[in-house]
């Protein structure tokens, strides 16, 4: 069997070297228009809220301010992590 594919390769040289660069350029064609980024997208997506109460202590701050924010911003689709901190005077909450 393989002395048959050999004996016809041998004869028919133009149409193997014709089959090759055929398929070579069936290659680097399929290579070229694959969707694949080379660099894919791996930022991400995080929403920061941040607010100033200047006359509330942390804890009056906490419970006025951070604990509402953060039971409205429980629901929303997607969310994986909330992460909040409150000072004297500032409230921040980190969505990711």
């Amino acid at each position: 069997m393989i002395d048959r594919i050999l004996e016809f390769s041998l004869r028919q040289r133009a149409l193997v070297l014709l089959g090759a660069v055929a398929l070579l350029g069936a290659g680097l064609w399929s290579a070229l228009h694959l969707p694949i980024d080379a660099v894919p997208d791996i930022t991400g997506v995080q929403v920061q809220i941040n607010t100033e109460v200047p006359a509330l202590a942390a804890e009056e701050s906490e419970k006025l301010v951070t604990r509402p924010i953060e039971i409205e911003m429980a629901g929303l689709p997607g969310m994986e992590d909330m992460r909040s901190l409150t000072k004297f005077g500032l409230s921040q909450i980190t969505l990711n």
